[in-house]
């Protein structure tokens, strides 16, 4: 638990950080209580759902579900954002952290859920701190969760370190050419590497409850992508070098074209292709397609070969993934 000068300390970071904004790697430098950086989202959270969320890792979610609070908004701009209806249309409610931080307690006591699961918190990082700050005060007791697309920067993962209890961070691709073209952010994986490593730092390999419920340490999400097979074989290689051989890794393979991909190329004039689409005219067409069952074992088998032996598969059992 935080002292109350520590407490003290991060509250006051946090708004210092909303009035010159440079808390993501970003490094807008805003008023946030006056405008709005490269996220879009002001000096208010932007929360599109809140509620006891069945689709995450089964030693997340458990048999009461994660409370989940989605955040609207994102520091990065994937071209195939799997959730763009949420994280790029701003939909949802504006809250201020002490709105928030009472919405934890609902989640806890009222939904009964495992976690306080904050998904996409990158671009909001001052206002979580506060929030968990205040729901803590006000009786908090559940985990927190920082589920993040790993484009954070040292300072503010040093902003949640002693809030955070388990940080799940995706890391997506390897190259810096695929991060500019994809993500638009060049230095994407340079910032990640340096993000997960950090995270591990402050909490450690995943550990559970004896019934199997993540409490404390790090899982790391991959997305298997179309074509992209050897560069995440270097994110598994970097894992089992740089962070922990115990890491516990969730190879993802529910990649489907969404967002900006397959749409059609606008011609000039700013028509969009007509009727007589071929795959030259659709927009991102190498990554227009579901990722391969080969794709998905030869990355497994990769992660293994480097020494990497946790691994989330679906259970065998009607328990949980220890």
């Amino acid at each position: 638990m935080l002292s109350s000068v520590d407490a003290a300390m991060k509250r006051s970071k946090a708004y210092a950080h909303l009035r010159n904004c440079s808390l993501c790697p970003r490094l807008c430098g805003v008023n946030r209580y006056e405008t709005t950086g490269h996220c879009l989202v002001g000096d208010k959270a932007k929360v599109n759902v809140i509620a006891p969320h069945f689709g995450e890792e089964p030693c997340i979610q458990g048999h009461n579900g994660s409370g989940a609070v989605f955040f609207s908004g994102c520091n990065l701009r994937c071209v195939f954002c799997q959730n763009h209806g949420i994280a790029h249309q701003r939909n949802g409610q504006n809250l201020t952290p002490e709105d928030l931080g009472e919405l934890y307690l609902k989640l806890q006591d009222v939904g009964g859920v495992h976690n306080i699961n904050l998904v996409t918190p990158e671009h909001v990082a001052p206002q979580v701190a506060l929030s968990i700050l205040h729901a803590r005060d006000l009786g908090l007791r559940l985990p927190i969760i920082y589920n993040t697309s790993s484009f954070d920067s040292l300072e503010s993962l040093e902003l949640m370190d002693g809030l955070v209890d388990i940080y799940l961070p995706d890391f997506k691709v390897w190259e810096k050419a695929t991060s500019k073209r994809l993500l638009k952010a060049d230095d994407y994986a340079s910032t990640a590497r340096g993000s997960i490593k950090a995270m591990h730092a402050q909490v450690g390999d995943l550990c559970f409850t004896p019934d199997g419920i993540a409490k404390k340490g790090v899982l790391v999400r991959h997305l298997v992508m179309p074509g992209k097979e050897e560069e995440g074989k270097r994110i598994m290689q970097f894992l089992a070098e740089e962070v922990s051989k115990d890491c516990f890794v969730n190879v993802m393979e529910q990649y489907h074209p969404d967002a900006h991909v397959g749409k059609p190329r606008r011609r000039q004039g700013g028509k969009a292709a007509g009727s007589d689409i071929s795959a030259e005219s659709l927009r991102y067409s190498d990554i227009n397609r579901a990722v391969s069952d080969q794709e998905v074992t030869s990355l497994r088998s990769a992660a293994e070969a480097v020494g990497l032996w946790r691994f989330c598969d679906p259970p065998k059992h009607d328990g949980f993934n220890i």
